[in-house]
């Protein structure tokens, strides 16, 4: 009779089936909402009855530019009495659709949906990829994993399975090739050139987590665009130093016997991409027209700002849009993807069809924050948890680098980075307000911790897709075999991004147009 031989596991791969099994029992996010409203509803009565309340100074610049400092009392209001539940019936169609998230969520996926359904995101990425010299490849894909986020999911379902094939075709590792991309898409998810769909999404959920301590507040889509810039550089060039120096040379030389080939680009799709460029040039062209002259429309009418209550800051969500419809449509009509206007009603009905698990999930959202805001919880968390972290002599950056490794941990269980959002936000917004560091720094903070752990743990979305993938050149690849392989992206990028920003800290530069660091 043979032995089986038990297997001893490391203490890493006992944390990461600890995370799998927590993870697991995590209700759905939708279903985790609902639970949390209904935990603020019975807390609010409680605290109420407690006698819970705080007094805290809001700064406020009247209309003469003076700043001026006001003492504002706030206490627990319960909503489980008859005044509460008049409340919550008569506010949730108002709280959806005053949810900021909602409609800046929708009118990006207008133009990307279109870009993405007639093809032109596709051959952009193969077109890249096809002209780029082999010794620079693997900074290119990591570079186009990066940029791909403005793309919604193209990158997982589209660079990923690309990136190993070109590997494969180049005599190179094709799993080094996923890890590249992977670790560009997702890793790198909170570093982009460009502001993208979730840009406006954090940004929505930051602005109505600021309102609960100081009503007016926006915070802009383009909040962290500057910090993101210098962070596709960094995550490019550090993506591609650990691909080159330690995943390739751990994973030898490949000796699987599949053969693939790279999907040629045609005469047609050239063509596309030739008027989609010139559409795009001529769109800037205008849009510099509107924005760059000392009085052009788009500046604030009253003092000339471009940055400060403009209409190029309030229309950027729908500019940002534009920018990726119009050469799509351009691309669509040349290639030949677009015939009609049928075809380009039903790319963006397609791309639309796919946002009914997330309409879902913003309304449950939308009410739990509402709540939250309604029972003044978040006044009464932020000021005591200013005051105990004040009390305890946490602040600066020592503060922020707990906070991403806190971001980081709670991403191990859940994945989605507006949903985990939406519940730190009111909490450690209005905290970090209340301690002198803008909503834009605690929500680029957060940032850096969730994207940096999105390719290590099992709970991601994709995840189960990329095994697919790996499995195509190795049929015995694992769970733990992926994790393993991205875990020293995962460790750098974290330190790196982390060092990133104490540099910026230190050298007190803005994140992004107008977006302070400190308030």
């Amino acid at each position: 009779m043979s032995e089986v031989k038990k297997v001893k596991k490391s203490f890493f791969q006992k944390f990461l089936d600890f995370v799998e099994k927590i993870g697991n029992k995590l209700p759905n996010p939708l279903t985790l909402f609902v639970i949390l409203s209904f935990v603020i509803v019975i807390l609010s009565y409680f605290l109420n009855k407690m006698g819970i309340s705080v007094s805290y100074d809001v700064t406020n610049r009247t209309e003469a530019g003076i700043v001026e400092t006001l003492k504002k009392d706030a206490a627990i209001i319960s909503l489980m009495n008859s005044e509460g539940v008049r409340y919550i019936f008569s506010s949730m169609v108002e709280n959806f659709k005053n949810y900021p998230p909602l409609g800046t969520t929708l009118i990006s996926m207008l133009g990307v949906g279109l870009a993405e359904g007639a093809g032109l995101v596709d051959v952009v990425l193969r077109k890249s990829v096809s002209s780029t010299p082999k010794r620079y490849i693997t900074m290119m894909l990591v570079f186009l994993g990066v940029m791909s986020n403005v793309a919604s999911d193209v990158g997982y379902v589209v660079l990923i399975p690309l990136g190993g094939v070109i590997f494969l075709n180049l005599k190179r590792h094709p799993l080094a090739g996923i890890a590249a991309v992977f670790a560009g898409v997702s890793g790198g998810f909170s570093a982009n050139l460009l502001v993208g769909t979730v840009d406006p999404l954090l940004g929505g959920i930051s602005t109505q987590a600021a309102n609960i301590l100081q009503p007016g507040y926006n915070v802009a889509p383009t909040a962290n665009w500057y910090f993101m810039i210098v962070s596709t550089v960094v995550i490019t060039l550090s993506g591609t130093y650990i691909t080159e120096k330690i995943i390739e040379p751990r994973l030898g030389k490949y000796k699987g016997g599949k053969e693939v080939s790279i999907e040629e680009i045609t005469a047609e799709q050239n063509r596309g991409l030739k008027a989609a460029g010139i559409s795009l040039l001529v769109y800037l062209g205008i849009m510099l027209f509107l924005t760059v002259p000392s009085n052009a429309i788009l500046r604030n009418p009253e003092t000339g700002s471009l940055m400060v209550k403009s209409a190029f800051l309030d229309g950027l969500v729908p500019i940002i849009a534009l920018a990726f419809f119009i050469p799509g449509l351009a691309y669509g009509i040349v290639a030949k993807t677009i015939k009609n206007d049928d075809d380009a009603v039903k790319y963006v009905t397609k791309a639309m069809s796919t946002m009914g698990s997330l309409l879902a999930l913003i309304f449950v959202s939308a009410q739990f924050v509402a709540y939250f805001s309604k029972t003044n919880l978040g006044i009464v968390l932020a000021v005591k948890g200013a005051d105990f972290l004040e009390g305890m002599g946490i602040k600066g950056i020592p503060l922020l680098i707990g906070f991403i490794l806190v971001s980081a941990f709670i991403n191990l269980f859940m994945g989605s980075a507006s949903a985990k959002w939406a519940i730190m936000a009111p909490v450690f917004v209005p905290m970090f307000m209340r301690l002198g560091y803008s909503p834009e720094l605690t929500q680029l903070a957060y940032r850096i911790g969730d994207s940096t752990t999105n390719i290590i743990t099992p709970l991601m979305t994709y995840f189960a897709i990329i095994i697919a993938f790996a499995k195509q050149y190795d049929e015995d690849i694992k769970l733990g075999t992926l994790i393993s392989m991205m875990l020293p992206y995962s460790i750098l990028f974290l330190i790196g991004w982390t060092l990133l920003m104490i540099v910026w800290l230190t050298l007190g530069l803005p994140i992004g147009p107008g977006a302070p660091v400190y308030i």
